[in-house]
């Protein structure tokens, strides 16, 4: 029998009382207790605070003190600072949509006074007295402080108790807050700060000043590890054609090389005008940048910091302000990811920067021995019997071999040619050492003045040659980075189809449905063909050669989640690098095809001037740098 529903009474609209829509915005604006401090530490750096000290007991639960040197309150603007929507920073329209500052809604210090005991002490520059603001009473008394302001936060959630249940450990809460501070901290170099905990010193994270106060702060707040495995950002976008006068984006900071890639992505902070954001087109230009380089699901780190004209990006998207919206999203991404693509392209063979010490010397400071066209000392390949596989290959030219012209994207390449001249690179510039000998057929052994290298040669000459493709190809060649996905298509031939004997169908959302009709020419480019069997089904009617013996139905959903997500022009180019990609692979040289010591040479020069040669197409490292240091310890020389 079923239960006869009682309609419910009919209740009148009316005005919500002022205390309760000031717990509503907090519960938007304050989650925990590093929500406070974010608030706090805004509101200090808009002040133009130089020393900020974050003072806590129990996590910041039980109490929040942010003291800072900035300028202070006014004593007639005092009294209504705890007001909702009462705020300096904007004062009309026309300054939401251009917010500089960090701040600007004026309903933080509101919210956190309906839900906390609130205490504000400031004195303002110019006045002989500071004053305290009781944010229970509204009392205002004349107090001793230097310039500045304090803000004390006491018991959070004390007026709503069942929000204080949500709360975690008070070492939990505590290393929220230290991480929203730490985020303030990498913005802002010319800021000192300090935590303090239960009366003792957590944290401190002293004034950085000069050309390098950026690297010293990174290196202070993350570690010097950071910065010794990571390359030097710094781009700035050219403006769009079709907008001539649209300013620049400026990119800069520091990103990890390859080896640096972490399991989780707990090193990623991207800053917006220098507020830390998390956006999906951010994460996703760095991440793309990092495609061609970055093995598995390794999680890259980096410390990115955009400038762009505030009027063409939105922060009034989320409460907590740490979601933006970009006026033009495309070309943002674009340039974080030419950005740390730029940085990441440079061998780091030779540099001599701290990021490369580890695996590499200072450029020009090779000493070798030999030089290629000195006869080598006797190796230990001298003595073993020739191998009929061996004398049946020609040799290797590393200049000629990635210089084929392909026709055809789905051909693959022929046997190498039979050059073996090595480039003509003096000596003393060689950065990754002279070749000695071959091991096992797979790895190539140098000498440089820093020790030992070990090249692995196949993944070293997969890079090379996959680089040259790129290179040689119409889409990279002519079309730039502006160019939308029916320009990509133009430039850049269909990836050879297989059609299927029987069409393979699937139930579909209506998005996918959309997806395959908008996107119908891309999908052909990328060999694909899918078209509408029923209002509600699809149809995969041809996928890519390469991939004929592959699900069909998880690769066409996956390529229409993608180009639904992010421009076909993005998904076209992620194919065609795959595809180059395998191509290099096949036309690499292979594992036990021996190499003359000329050719050995050849190959480690080619490397030295190759873009992202310290990583094979799949994120694997190409070679690595054994010291005389690390052989002394192996054998116990010096002890």
């Amino acid at each position: 029998m079923n239960a006869v529903l009682t309609p419910l009474p009919r209740r009148p609209i009316r005005e919500l009382p002022d205390e309760l829509i000031s717990q509503i915005a907090a519960g938007e604006v304050v989650e925990r207790p590093a929500s406070v401090v974010r608030e706090l530490l805004d509101n200090a750096l808009d002040a133009g605070a130089t020393q900020i000290a974050v003072r806590l007991l129990a996590g910041g639960v039980r109490l929040i003190a942010v003291e800072d040197d900035g300028v202070g309150i006014l004593f007639d603007e005092l009294s209504i600072a705890l007001k909702r929507h009462a705020t300096s920073k904007i004062s009309n329209l026309l300054d939401l949509e251009s917010v500089a500052t960090m701040g600007f809604r004026g309903e933080a210090l509101a919210a956190i006074n309906s839900i906390a005991d609130c205490a504000l002490l400031s004195r303002a520059s110019g006045q002989s007295s500071a004053y305290l603001l009781d944010g229970r009473t509204g009392e205002l008394k004349p107090v001793a402080r230097s310039t500045g302001t304090t803000v004390e936060v006491k018991e959070l959630f004390f007026s709503t108790p069942a929000r204080r249940k949500f709360l975690k450990t008070d070492a939990t809460e505590l290393t929220h807050c230290v991480e929203a501070v730490r985020r303030h901290a990498l913005a802002r170099p010319d800021v000192g700060f300090a935590i303090w905990h239960e009366g003792k010193l957590v944290e401190q994270w002293r004034r950085c000043e000069g050309p390098g106060a950026l690297e010293q702060r990174l290196a202070d707040v993350l570690g010097r590890d950071f910065v010794e495995r990571s390359v030097r950002v710094d781009y700035r976008s050219s403006s769009n054609s079709h907008l001539q006068s649209a300013p620049t984006v400026r990119v800069w900071g520091r990103a990890g090389i390859p080896d640096a890639a972490r399991s989780r992505a707990d090193q990623q902070f991207c800053y917006v005008n220098g507020r830390f954001v998390r956006d999906k087109v951010l994460t996703h230009a760095a991440r793309s940048a990092y495609e061609d380089v970055l093995h598995g699901h390794r999680q890259p780190v980096y410390a990115l910091y955009i400038e762009i004209d505030p009027a063409r990006v939105d922060v009034n998207v989320h409460p907590t302000k740490i979601e933006v919206r970009f006026r033009d999203s495309r070309e943002v991404h674009q340039a974080v990811r030419h950005a740390v693509e730029d940085a990441l392209a440079a061998p780091r063979a030779g540099t001599g920067t701290q990021a490369q010490t580890a695996y590499a010397p200072t450029a020009g400071t090779i000493r070798p021995a030999l030089t290629p066209n000195t006869t080598p000392h006797p190796t230990y390949e001298e003595n073993r019997p020739p191998a009929p596989m061996y004398s049946a290959q020609p040799a290797i030219n590393f200049e000629a071999t990635a210089g084929h012209r392909v026709s055809d994207l789905g051909l693959l390449w022929g046997p190498p040619s039979v050059r073996t001249e090595p480039v003509e690179v003096p000596a003393a510039n060689w950065p990754l050492g002279r070749a000695l000998a071959q091991l096992q057929g797979i790895y190539i052994l140098a000498e440089n003045e820093q020790g030992l290298i070990i090249v692995d040669m196949h993944a070293a000459h997969e890079r090379i040659v996959y680089e040259r493709l790129k290179a040689q190809l119409p889409v990279h060649g002519a079309v730039d980075a502006s160019a939308d996905a029916a320009g990509m298509v133009s430039a850049w031939s269909s990836l050879s189809s297989q059609p299927l004997l029987i069409p393979v169908t699937f139930a579909a959302t209506p998005q996918e449905v959309a997806t395959a009709e908008a996107h119908h020419e891309t999908l052909k480019t990328l060999g694909l063909e899918i078209t509408p069997f029923s209002p509600k089904t699809l149809a995969v009617r041809a996928v890519p050669t390469t991939l004929a013996q592959g699900d069909a139905v998880e690769l066409a959903r996956g390529v229409l989640a993608e180009l639904a997500q992010h421009e076909a022009s993005t998904v076209i180019q992620r194919a065609q690098n795959e595809l180059l990609a395998t191509m290099a692979c096949h036309g690499a040289v292979r594992a036990n095809r021996r190499l003359t010591l000329e050719e050995m040479n050849a190959l480690l020069r080619q490397m030295e001037a190759t873009d992202r040669s310290d990583q094979c197409n799949h994120g694997r490292p190409t070679w690595r740098q054994v010291t005389i240091n690390d052989l002394d310890k192996l054998f116990l020389r010096g002890r």
